[in-house]
């Protein structure tokens, strides 16, 4: 596919709760909009039929405002990705229908990208700011509230799973604590900030052991959720009087598992490069104690910028500036993959 010619691509995320839509002009982000879903805070959890019917609402505008900020009439476009999965079945429909209609009516190429692969390649988004990127191969580590994966990237089209978790996710683990505590929803960035003020070692939480690259965090969250009632049925109002360290002691544990894995798997292989994407690479003691690890085995790090660690549509973009110049496209009857 790639002959030299400009490449303009729209990018379109609606894998859970956020629709987005991103261009991207000769692999340079011109835009990035994202519309989230507030509506889900009240109950506690993202709801799957809820999120289809505010992605219907949101892509026309949303699409249409990354146009606009990108400067890109619709005939401009030379291919559209989007999101094929995974991700809730409904919310994945209104994003793939919307863009198999536009590729068709423009009579352009249609990319279907997996979602988790492009949390790895956001890695590569450029936007105007000078980063260094992953050398191949690399170890990266995919943490969200719905992925957690341990991958050797060989390329940006030759990616290897080493090792996820045998139950929850990280993030899921995070917001399951969260919750516990009465915090609101999304409670991963809400422990995180808890956490900052208080003592990670207060609370000892069990590191499981799990075999090879695998990692597990069902024990983690139960021992939390033990605590916090335990400690509630002795004394009424702990939760909220130890809040700071009980975060900071789940952090901690969350962070550990991750950490430990990430280390075991970079010195197998024998590679000088690891990363962290997907939502929960915001956490700012995972991005502390990632680049204290590199530093420490003399390995370099990559973390990308907050825009690109939750779900977004520059990634999708990139993902599918890869896929295109490789001349993978779909067919116009591709159909969402809930279960990549």
């Amino acid at each position: 596919m790639s002959s030299g010619k400009s490449s303009v691509i729209l990018g379109i995320e609606s894998s859970c709760d956020e629709t987005a839509a991103a261009v991207l002009v000769d692999g340079v982000v011109r835009s990035n909009s994202i519309a989230g879903q507030e509506i889900h805070s009240a109950w506690g959890g993202v709801v799957p039929e809820l999120a289809s019917r505010a992605h219907q609402e949101h892509i026309v505008p949303v699409v249409a405002d990354a146009l606009e900020r990108a400067g890109i009439r619709k005939e401009d476009l030379t291919a559209v990705a989007f999101t094929q999965g995974p991700g809730l079945m409904g919310a994945l429909l209104v994003g793939t229908c919307f863009a198999r209609s536009l590729a068709q009516g423009l009579g352009i190429p249609l990319i279907a990208v997996d979602h988790v692969r492009a949390h790895v390649l956001a890695h590569f988004i450029r936007d105007g700011v000078e980063r260094p990127v992953p050398q191949f191969p690399f170890i990266n580590l995919t943490v969200s509230g719905g992925h957690t994966q341990l991958v050797l990237v060989k390329s940006p089209l030759d990616m290897v799973i080493l090792g996820s978790t045998l139950d929850d996710a990280a993030g899921e683990a995070f917001d399951k604590g969260a919750k516990v505590l009465g915090l609101p929803y999304p409670g991963g960035p809400m422990v995180d900030r808890h956490a900052r003020g208080g003592d990670p070692k207060r609370f000892k939480l069990p590191m499981p052991q799990v075999e090879g690259f695998d990692m597990s965090f069902s024990g983690v969250k139960t021992a939390f959720r033990n605590v916090v009632m335990k400690g509630e049925r002795e004394e009424p109002g702990f939760a909220l009087r130890e809040r700071a360290d009980l975060c900071a002691s789940l952090q901690q544990s969350i962070v550990d598992i991750l950490l430990r894995k990430l280390q075991k798997a970079a010195r197998h292989h024998g590679v000088g490069h690891i990363a962290i994407a997907g939502g929960v690479s915001a956490n700012s003691a995972l991005r502390n104690q990632i680049q204290t690890l590199a530093d420490r085995e003399g390995w370099q790090a990559h973390i990308p910028p907050f825009a690109y660690c939750t779900d977004n549509a520059a990634m999708i973009a990139q993902a599918g500036l890869f896929l295109y110049e490789a001349g993978r496209t779909a067919g116009l009857d591709t159909v969402p993959v809930p279960r990549w």
